[in-house]
């Protein structure tokens, strides 16, 4: 499968180029750089690019869009590459989501877009971040493209795990498995890219557990430090049910507030320009038209807060799973390098008073939570109970 048989590029090294930054996955890599030159058994018209959160895999689809594109198969440097990795490349689709789903609209659109030529590049690709929203109106959309591909396009379906899409899908695409990094080597990254000292990088990725975009974000914004501290102190101060109740609400609430915080100016910008698209305010708008814009604009605008306020009270939990890990650790004597271990003392005081049996208890009690958010328990609700059970002495029947 190659549009333009006449030309085979030739890929740079593995930890060059658009793949530099792609840490850990030396083996994806491979791979993908087989199919760039023409491999016809590493090549496919549709792939499903799956991994733990902060493996990178919108990394790895957008590098291998670039090289896809490239005459040099991913140099990193031409404009092309470039465009591409910029989210500016006119033959390169991209589609995310801030919202809870992809609807068939979405879908439909970009499908009517995958036959097309290219206009500029060597392929058309239609690359989605996150294909485990796609509805299932929006999944039937999608497979004739999949089934029945132009020549020349290449789809690339982003998902944390294969079974997150429906089988219809996986059984039409070629899986590529990304792995969590090493804290190590995204320790480097993060003094290589970004400037990091060696210090506060090696804390960064230990506390990100391998999340690339967590250790970055970690690293170089002292607030979202400080957000982090504060969750790991809750275990220390869950000394009834009123402290409990305490611990969660103000969990929620620091969630909401930074789901606020990151689209207040989005959602003005937002308003702002469907007004001047409606014309409001001037002789032609219609009332009714205009309202219902709002009201959807509104409604989705809400959908993206639910979103990024369950995402803030997840990494709360992933934070305190690391705490009582690290305490299971400690009680069991493994010898496994502390993720928390700038708490150490706190740690081991913890794991001094509790039983091995009870840490576990309280693991569980942390994804007993996570799957509630994920079944759309009202967050305080399931916050509160987890906070209950991390403050009991013994687990609650």
């Amino acid at each position: 499968m190659n549009p333009n048989p006449g030309h085979v590029p030739t890929t740079p090294p593995a930890d060059a180029g658009v793949w530099a930054d792609l840490v850990g996955q030396r083996t994806a890599v491979e791979v993908l750089r087989r199919a760039v030159v023409g491999d016809p058994h590493a090549m496919s018209h549709a792939w499903l690019i799956s991994g733990p959160p902060g493996s990178g895999r919108s990394n790895a689809a957008r590098a291998f869009a670039a090289a896809l594109q490239c005459d040099q198969g991913g140099c990193g440097h031409c404009r092309s590459c470039r465009t591409v990795l910029a989210g500016s490349h006119p033959d390169v689709t991209v589609i995310s989501t801030e919202k809870l789903s992809i609807g068939v609209d979405e879908i439909r659109d970009v499908a009517v877009r995958s036959y097309m030529s290219p206009t500029v590049g060597r392929w058309q690709v239609v690359l989605v971040e996150d294909a485990d929203r796609i509805t299932e109106r929006g999944v039937n959309a999608l497979l004739k493209s999949i089934e029945e591909p132009s020549p020349a396009t290449v789809w690339l379906l982003c998902a944390p795990t294969p079974d997150d899409v429906l089988p219809t899908i996986r059984s039409r695409t070629r899986a590529l498995t990304l792995v969590t990094p090493a804290a190590r080597d995204v320790a480097r990254l993060l003094v290589q890219r970004d400037g990091i000292s060696p210090h506060e990088a090696d804390v960064a990725a230990r506390a990100a557990q391998g999340h690339i975009g967590r250790a970055r974000h970690l690293a170089r914004d002292a607030s979202a430090r400080q957000r982090r501290d504060d969750v790991l102190k809750i275990p220390a101060h869950l000394t009834g049910v009123g402290a409990c109740l305490r611990a969660a609400e103000t969990v929620v609430k620091a969630a909401e507030a930074e789901a606020t915080a990151q689209t207040s100016d989005l959602e003005a910008s937002e308003r702002t320009d469907l007004q001047q698209a409606l014309g409001m305010g001037t002789k032609g708008a219609r009332p009714r038209n205009v309202a219902a814009a709002v009201k959807e604009l509104e409604d989705e605008q809400k959908l993206r807060v639910k979103r990024l306020q369950r995402d803030a009270i997840d990494r709360a939990l992933t934070e305190l799973t690391t705490w009582y890990r690290d305490v299971l650790s400690i009680q069991l004597e493994t010898g496994a390098e502390l993720v928390n271990i700038e708490h150490h003392e706190q740690v081991a005081a913890e794991a001094a008073r509790a039983t091995p049996d009870r840490t576990i208890a309280r693991i569980d009690a942390i994804l007993a939570c996570r799957e509630a958010l994920a079944s759309n328990v009202a967050p305080l609700l399931a916050v509160e109970s987890m906070m209950v059970s991390l403050g009991a002495d013994e687990p609650l029947a």
